[in-house]
């Protein structure tokens, strides 16, 4: 589609996030509203603490997009993570979602020196250490 086709990009723009934004905020009352037995049993399924999944939710969907680019700018490929590994990508998602150094990642990945730094800050760290560890070691 042209410019020219899309007169209002901007407004498109802002009436999209507004529509993710109350998407969101539906699911979230949704989940608050849940009783207390079937929010625990919703966690027990994914096999996470009550207060992690709790966290998990008021944090929203794209509490981990750090991940994939930290794992590209560490040579790891998510794919093949995915396939081999799935039970430790998805740990590392919730790691990762409930991360506190959300600003100092972005900075670092934007800059290009995550794969030099993250250590002094993921949480993910040594897992991700031990996936560059070959299995004989």
């Amino acid at each position: 589609m042209t410019a020219q086709e899309k007169p209002y990009p901007v407004v498109e723009f802002v009436i999209d996030t507004f529509a993710d934004w109350l998407k969101y905020r539906r699911e979230l009352t949704e989940i608050r509203e849940m009783d207390a037995v079937n929010f625990d049993h919703i966690a027990s399924d994914l096999r996470i603490s009550s207060a992690d999944l709790d966290a998990l939710v008021r944090r929203g969907p794209h509490a981990a997009d750090e991940l994939p680019k930290m794992l590209r700018a560490l040579g790891i490929d998510q794919a093949d993570l995915a396939r081999t590994e799935p039970l430790v990508l998805r740990d590392m998602e919730r790691v990762c979602s409930l991360c506190s150094h959300k600003r100092q990642c972005g900075h670092e990945l934007a800059a290009g020196t995550a794969a030099a730094h993250y250590e002094e800050y993921c949480a993910n760290a040594p897992t991700i250490n031990g996936l560059s560890r070959p299995a004989n070691q």
